[in-house]
């Protein structure tokens, strides 16, 4: 049995298909989370678990280059989009886009991840890094 790092095996496994340049989305309950995309559905009860805490275990075991959130949500829950950001620390950009955008996007993740999150356009979406360790000779 995994004991460490993200136990959850339908977000290990949906994190370990993410290619660099993939999307990947953690949203709040009330998403509408398209047809087609796989969704891996968490939600346990109103908060729980939330998108921060969600993208804080994500953070932990992924390679992030970006994330990306709704003007909404930075005109609304300002410190939402700041603890989303500093999950993944310096050096990854932040994109900030029309919620109509957003949800346009979401046809293209690879994953869906909703939580049980009530935060107003708490939705953060991932663009997943390289990663460290590649080497170039150069």
């Amino acid at each position: 049995m995994k004991k460490s790092g993200l136990i959850n095996r339908e977000i290990d496994s949906a994190l370990n298909r993410q290619g660099h340049t993939d999307w990947f989305m953690v949203v709040d309950a009330g998403f509408p989370c398209p047809d087609d995309v796989e969704l891996i559905d968490i939600a346990l009860a109103p908060g729980k678990p939330s998108v921060l805490e969600v993208l804080t275990e994500i953070a932990a075991v992924h390679s992030v280059e970006k994330i990306v959130v709704a003007r909404e949500t930075q005109e609304h829950n300002p410190s939402h989009v700041r603890k989303a950001a500093a999950a993944f620390g310096e050096g990854v950009d932040l994109e900030v886009i029309p919620h109509a955008e957003l949800k346009s996007r979401s046809h293209s993740v690879k994953t869906i991840v909703r939580t049980g999150d009530f935060t107003s356009w708490g939705n953060v979406l991932l663009v997943s890094g390289s990663g460290e360790g590649w080497k170039t000779e150069k």
